[in-house]
């Protein structure tokens, strides 16, 4: 361990201050009582950590939060956000999650299972920020939406520049193809994409083999 520390000061010695600050910044959210965080985390880069009073997040362990474009194989356009601002509203993050420049926003529930991926500039989000309003479209500025929980189970992958929708669940082990828009629910072992996804391909008949 501490030949890799040394080397990694020869190599790059501006990783030090990054290093530091990443432990530090993980030691003040620790300390948030309305944030849990389980075990080691690695942030790369800074993320939007935005967890309002009444509201939570949980981050299980081996979790990583990486804002940073270097070393990433596709263009990343904005840091992690992490938003929830409503009385209630909850994050849950499971073990060995690796979240890539996508904001999740919760209204109210959101729940994404352990070794999950999720790719650059994915947009997650359980709640419209407005009411239709019809017919009274003059009144809709004035409204704030309304919500439905989502959950993604484990082993789930979410291509980059996804946007996932109020209420949907994505089933254990299934792969959303990249640009997709999901707007109901997906169910386990399948690749789904497209606006809106639709299932391309169903893997749960080899899945059922191997139980």
């Amino acid at each position: 361990m501490l030949k890799k520390v040394i080397n990694t000061i020869v190599s790059d010695p501006l990783r030090i201050p990054i290093y530091l600050w990443s432990r530090s910044y993980i030691h003040w959210l620790s300390g948030k009582s309305n944030i849990d965080i389980k075990g080691k985390v690695i942030i790369n880069g800074r993320p939007l950590i935005d967890i309002r009073r009444g509201s939570n997040l949980y981050i299980g362990d081996g979790v990583t939060l990486n804002s940073k474009n270097k070393g990433y194989h596709i263009n990343m356009h904005s840091p992690v956000k992490l938003f929830a601002d409503r009385p209630d509203a909850k994050i849950r993050i499971g073990d060995k999650t690796r979240i890539h420049g996508a904001c999740i926003h919760a209204y109210q529930s959101i729940a994404i299972g352990n070794n999950c991926l999720i790719a650059a500039n994915c947009q997650i989000f359980d709640g419209n920020g407005h009411d239709l309003s019809f017919p009274a479209v003059e009144d809709r500025i004035n409204t704030t939406g309304s919500s439905k929980p989502i959950v993604i189970e484990d082993n789930v992958w979410i291509g980059a520049n996804s946007i996932v929708l109020p209420g949907v669940t994505i089933g254990r082990g299934s792969v959303i193809s990249a640009n997709s828009v999901v707007t109901k629910d997906i169910p386990p072992m399948v690749v789904a994409g497209g606006n809106p996804a639709v299932i391309i391909k169903d893997y749960a008949a080899i899945d059922n083999q191997n139980s």
